[in-house]
């Protein structure tokens, strides 16, 4: 897939997301702190939430609407929870363009039509998919008609349940599609993440994979992009003890500059499949063992253990021959230390 002409998949460096959430606590020049902050971190793009309390619930104190037992914010109201975290609609477009001005992408997380619209007259670049709107199928028609490419999370999604939303997707118009693994607990344990997701569902489905991720610290995301993973999306702060809904499981401006510098040595690393010796292991080869007389020797002396052995450096006859020197006889007077080579050997 191509995202403002940068291509994004297999073979290309993996596109990385500053997720800035809630962590703006809601003043404008903290967020456009963080938008400058994630540039000089190296992310490719800065990611928003589009949404208000009243698009996404109701204002009640029902049960069903005080958040369980399990997460971050366990007993609180979503409404409120939802007016603490929003990124208000009138700096969204004052943050894209200063995101662009810095070279960066920014595009955001719809959670309804209306917020498709806006993001739409703002000309984003891209639109991102919650996991917990993955079954949303009227939202999904809705950004798949923009045409532009759609990055889908996926967490908590069966395999159907992706199909549905993938088939969804495509029949209504997207043609560029990303999905990422996502494990939808706050923060994620490493061992909830099963990576090897990544590649299954980028075959399955034909698509660039990726991960979005809650755990704690960088070594999830960089072992992601060694299974293959094209795009990482990690909550961003500028610091935790800033405090605010995502902060737990955000990371800091230092930290998630060294998860970027670690993800490129990894992708460096990667390469391709190859047994063929680099230029620097060629000049290493003179460091394997090879056949080499270890006491002097007269010509029509007999080779034994005592006087061939294998031993480094690399300049004589491969180790293989020794079975056949063995019991012949010198050629010439050999010094000790010589390689052993096929003329010495009579």
């Amino acid at each position: 897939m191509e995202i403002s002409n940068r291509r994004i998949g297999s073979g290309h460096p993996c596109y990385i997301i500053a997720e800035m959430s809630a962590n703006h606590g809601h003043s404008f020049d903290k967020a456009l702190e963080v938008v400058h902050a994630a540039k000089e971190s190296g992310a490719d793009a800065i990611k928003l939430q589009t949404y208000t309390p009243d698009t996404l619930t109701i204002d009640s104190r029902r049960p069903e609407f005080l958040i369980g037992k399990g997460t971050l914010w366990e007993g609180r109201n979503l409404y409120e929870l939802y007016g603490e975290a929003y990124t208000p609609w009138d700096w969204q477009p004052k943050l894209k363009a200063e995101a662009e001005n810095l070279g960066m992408h920014c595009f955001s997380t719809p959670f309804d039509e209306t917020a498709v619209d806006f993001l739409e007259n703002m000309e984003v670049p891209a639109h991102k998919i919650a996991s917990f709107e993955l079954v949303d199928t009227i939202l999904l028609k809705k950004v798949a008609a923009t045409g532009k490419p759609v990055i889908m999370s996926t967490g908590m999604a069966t395999l159907a349940e992706i199909d549905e939303a993938v088939r969804t997707l495509r029949s209504n118009g997207c043609t560029q599609l990303a999905l990422l693994k996502c494990t939808s607990s706050y923060p994620s344990l490493p061992e909830d993440m099963n990576l090897r997701t990544i590649p299954h569902l980028a075959e399955a489905f034909g698509v660039p994979a990726g991960l979005s991720d809650h755990t704690l610290g960088i070594a999830v995301p960089v072992a992601a992009v060694a299974l293959g993973a094209c795009i990482i999306e990690k909550h961003f702060t500028l610091r935790r003890s800033d405090g605010g809904p995502d902060a737990a499981f955000s990371l800091e401006p230092a930290e998630f500059r060294a998860m970027v510098d670690a993800v490129r040595v990894a992708e460096k690393a990667l390469g391709q499949v190859n047994y063929e010796m680099s230029e620097k292991e060629q000049a290493s080869r003179v460091f394997r063992r090879s056949l080499f007389v270890v006491k002097d020797m007269i010509a029509g002396e007999e080779f034994t253990h005592e006087n061939v052995r294998s031993i480094r450096p690399g300049n004589g006859m491969p180790v293989k021959e020794l079975d056949r020197v063995l019991g012949r006889k010198a050629a010439v007077q050999i010094e000790r230390g010589t390689p052993l080579s096929e003329e010495q050997i009579g």
